[in-house]
C-alpha cells in the first residue's frame, strides 16, 4: 500500500514538472473579442499572424460585412462586448470616435505609415491597414454575344444593353457598396448623383448584401457586369474568369480598412500589444497578401492581373463627410432603391 501511495505521488510530481512550463503560459493567455469585417478567408492567416507576434493574445472573431458590424457596434454602445475593432470600413471608426466609444492610443510605428492612413485628428484613435477601390468586373464573354462595347465610364452603365444584367452591393451591408455611392456623390454632386443612381437603378438586376458578390457573379457569366471591389475583381481574373476589370474614368470610390481600442475594453494591455502589431511592417506584409494598396510605404506586392494605376484612379475622399452623412445618404437611398435588395 505504501509503495503504491509512493508510485503515485511521483507520478503527480512529475505530472506537475511537465506541466510546469506550459501551464502557467496557456493560463495566461487573454481572450480579445475583435469585430471585424475582413472577408472569411483572411480570418485564419489574421489570427495566426497576431497570435504569434503576441504569444499571450487568443483571438475571438466576430465577423459580418461591413454594414452589419457598424450597426451591431453602435447597437451596443452602452455595454460593448468588444475589445477592439480590425479591418473594419475607416468611415465607420470615425463614427465610432465621434460617438467617443474608441480608446486613445497611437500604436508604435504608426508614425511610418503613409499620412492618409493615420488618424489625423486629436485625439489619435485609429489606424489604416489597407484600402480598396470600386471597380467593375465586365465580361467580355458575354459582352461578345451581345455585342456590347467595353464601358469606360460610370455613365456607360447607363445604356439599355445593361438592362437587368448589372449588379452592385447594397450599401448598408456592404462597405464597398456605401464607398461607391458617396464617390459618386462626391465626383457629380448630390444632385446630379441621385439622377444618376435612379437611372442606373432601372439596368440593376440586384443589390447583393456582399462586396465580393458582384465580381463573383460576372466572372461566373451570370451578370454582365458588377460594381464589386479591385482585389476580388483581379482574383476572379486570375483564376480564368473572362472579365475586365475596370476603373472609370471619372475616379474610382475607395475606402480603407482600419483598427482601433474600444474605450472601456478591460484587456486594453493586450489590445494596445495588438494595435502595435497593427502598424507594424510585419503587419503590412500580412495585409499585402489579400490588398494592393496597404499603409506602409515600404511594402508593395501588386497581385496578378490587378488594373494599372489603381492609386492614381482612387477619388479624393473626404472620409470625415462619409462617415457624418452615413446615415442620411443610406437612408435615401433605401427609399428610392430598396425593392431590388437581395433577401437576407
Amino acid at each position: 500500500m505504501m509503495s503504491t501511495l509512493i508510485r503515485a505521488g511521483a507520478l503527480a510530481l512529475s505530472l506537475v514538472v511537465v506541466a510546469g512550463p506550459f501551464g502557467p503560459a496557456l493560463a495566461q493567455k487573454t481572450k480579445l473579442t475583435v469585430y471585424t469585417a475582413i472577408e472569411n478567408d483572411q480570418l485564419g492567416p489574421f489570427k495566426a499572424a497576431i497570435e504569434a507576434a503576441v504569444p499571450e493574445v487568443e483571438i475571438v472573431w466576430v465577423r459580418d460585412s461591413t454594414g452589419v458590424i457598424t450597426a451591431r457596434f453602435l447597437a451596443e454602445k452602452d455595454n460593448p462586448r468588444a475589445d477592439m475593432v480590425f479591418g473594419t470600413a475607416v468611415t465607420s471608426l470615425i463614427r465610432f470616435e465621434k460617438e467617443g466609444l474608441l480608446e486613445a492610443y497611437e500604436p508604435k510605428g504608426a508614425s511610418a505609415l503613409k499620412a492618409q492612413f493615420r488618424d489625423g485628428k486629436a485625439p489619435y484613435t485609429w489606424t489604416g491597414m489597407d484600402a480598396y477601390l470600386s471597380v467593375v468586373c465586365f465580361n467580355t464573354a458575354e459582352a461578345k454575344k451581345g455585342n456590347v462595347a467595353t464601358p469606360t465610364s460610370w455613365k456607360d452603365l447607363l445604356k439599355p444593353e445593361f438592362k437587368g444584367k448589372l449588379v452592385m452591393p447594397h450599401p448598408a451591408s456592404s462597405g464597398t457598396g456605401y464607398l461607391t455611392i458617396a464617390a459618386w456623390i462626391q465626383i457629380m454632386g448630390e444632385q446630379e448623383a441621385w439622377k444618376f443612381m435612379d437611372a442606373l437603378h432601372e439596368n440593376i438586376a440586384v443589390y447583393t448584401h456582399s462586396g465580393s458578390a458582384p465580381c463573383v457573379q460576372a466572372a461566373k457569366g451570370e451578370r454582365l457586369a458588377g460594381i464589386g471591389f479591385d482585389m476580388r475583381g483581379a482574383r476572379e481574373k486570375t483564376q480564368g474568369a473572362p472579365i475586365d476589370i475596370i476603373l472609370p474614368k471619372e475616379g474610382a470610390g475607395w475606402d480603407m480598412e482600419a483598427t482601433g481600442i474600444v474605450k472601456g475594453t478591460k484587456n486594453l494591455a493586450i489590445a494596445k500589444k495588438v494595435a502595435d502589431w497593427g502598424a507594424s511592417k510585419a503587419a503590412n506584409e500580412a495585409y499585402s497578401k489579400f490588398f494592393a494598396i496597404v499603409a506602409h510605404p515600404e511594402v508593395k506586392n501588386t497581385p496578378p492581373n490587378y488594373p494599372a494605376n489603381a492609386e492614381a484612379a482612387m477619388v479624393k475622399n473626404d472620409f470625415t463627410w462619409m462617415a457624418d452623412n452615413r446615415d442620411r445618404v443610406l437612408a435615401e437611398w433605401s427609399k428610392r432603391y430598396e425593392a431590388k435588395a437581395a433577401p437576407k
